[in-house]
């Protein structure tokens, strides 16, 4: 049988996937609706914050985009998992890579930041916090 890793202590792994959207609300009306997720809501500062959960897992998140986004259309993102956020943003620059946006803590959960490899292609990275 195969050994499933903890993907939020594994680097490496993918372990978030998060919706930008022009309607939270909206979105998660219909993805519930589409795969019977059941989703969280909480308060992050910038408005409500809907975490996304399958089977009880938490498995991502869906939130409306932030003013300083810029003309961008909804898009999910995935997380990566990293040991650290800055030595990564480090590396990835010495790759010809560029950071989008971060390193930024986010409280409880880790630090983080948003990624374009040299193709244009957007990750984000995640170094959780210790039972984050």
């Amino acid at each position: 049988m195969e050994k499933y890793a903890d993907v939020y202590q594994t680097p490496g792994a993918f372990s978030w996937c998060e919706l930008m959207t022009s309607d939270a609300g909206k979105a998660a009306e219909f993805y519930t609706a589409l795969f019977g997720w059941t989703v969280e809501t909480m308060n992050m500062g910038q408005g409500p914050y809907h975490v996304v959960k399958a089977g009880g897992t938490s498995v991502g998140g869906i939130m409306t985009m932030p003013p300083d986004a810029g003309p961008m259309p909804p898009m999910w993102g995935a997380y990566v998992t990293v040991a650290d956020a800055d030595e990564t943003v480090a590396k990835c620059q010495s790759l010809g890579g560029k950071l989008l946006v971060g390193p930024m803590d986010i409280p409880t959960v880790g630090r983080f930041a948003v990624l374009q490899d040299p193709q244009g292609a957007v990750i984000s990275v995640m170094a959780y916090s210790p039972g984050g």
